[in-house]
């Protein structure tokens, strides 16, 4: 018997194909052939994957699996595949799985004993890292960060002394209040800002995350972007105290004298607003009476006014 062709779709398998993230000449033959092949084509959104077939003439049946529908779609999947029908599975771009769905459907076929093929392609944060002249020795890929605060923060805390590149995704409308929950939770690091990746605008803006928020006042976020930031380094470690070292030493200060003339000193050292320290003292002062612990050094700081 012949040795088997890697090409070949086998029944009762799934297939994980990578789509061109912006330029359809990145398809591989491989993810072509998989695709005409394959009983089914389970897609991320069905219309925009269609575009994609009728450019390589694929007339394959095509099915909705996206994160509204995944559970009840994965089982059907899932079925189909234990009767001997091959699904080959793509998101809209770049690699199913990473920040994608179909990371449940691999975890369903694994634990039904179903074969899972990965084909390699296309990706947005490799892509984006190799060229952005960070550290690509190692990294971590973080994706979208989560919608909320408490969780944000934490993971944010959790990678924040790990030295590696970072690699994030953001929509536009979303890229300017991340940037600054970056600055305000890493430091203002070296960072690249990747857009439009592998099309004919592909951009790529190399500078310090402070400098890139800056650039936002006067452009509007157009695109899906790949944020990278420098990974820890005393370098790093040492701006970001200089950043928000002076409150503990404002709290210092307003411990031996009026609020105020702690504002003016600490603000003057440090080149800071006047208003910002006295402001940022006068909520430490409402946070510590939440507390109605009088008795603590946060308590005498507020003899003074």
């Amino acid at each position: 018997m012949g040795r088997k062709q890697m090409n070949e779709v086998e029944a009762g398998t799934l297939y994980l194909v990578p789509t061109p993230i912006g330029n359809l000449s990145d398809m591989t033959e491989r993810a072509v052939g998989i695709l005409r092949q394959g009983d089914l084509i389970a897609a991320e959104d069905t219309r925009h994957t269609r575009i994609l077939l009728n450019h390589f003439q694929i007339s394959g049946h095509v099915v909705s699996y996206h994160e509204h529908n995944k559970k009840e779609s994965g089982n059907k999947l899932i079925e189909a595949l234990k009767s001997g029908r091959s699904v080959a599975q793509c998101s809209d771009a770049g690699m199913p799985v990473i920040s994608d769905p179909g990371s449940d459907l691999v975890r369903l076929a694994i634990e039904a004993e179903i074969p899972v093929v990965p084909l390699p392609g296309p990706n947005a944060a490799l892509t984006a890292l190799i060229a952005s002249g960070l550290d690509a020795r190692q990294f971590a890929f973080i994706g979208f960060l989560p919608k909320i605060n408490a969780k944000k923060k934490k993971l944010l805390f959790d990678m924040s002394h790990i030295p590696v590149t970072l690699i994030f995704y953001e929509s536009p409308h979303r890229l300017k209040e991340t940037l600054e929950t970056l600055i305000r939770e890493l430091g203002n690091r070296k960072a690249v800002l990747a857009k439009e990746l592998t099309k004919r605008f592909e951009t790529f803006k190399r500078s310090m995350l402070q400098e890139l928020l800056d650039d936002l006042e006067t452009e509007t976020p157009r695109g899906e972007y790949v944020i990278l930031v420098e990974g820890w380094n005393e370098i790093s470690a040492e701006e970001k105290e200089q950043k928000t070292g002076w409150r503990e030493e404002a709290v210092s200060f307003a411990l031996k004298m009026p609020l105020k003339e702690a504002a003016r000193q600490v603000s003057f050292k440090h080149h800071l607003s006047r208003r910002e320290v006295y402001q940022y003292l006068l909520n430490q002062k409402e946070a510590d009476a939440n507390k109605n612990d009088l008795g603590n050094n946060c308590s005498r700081l507020y003899n003074g006014k």
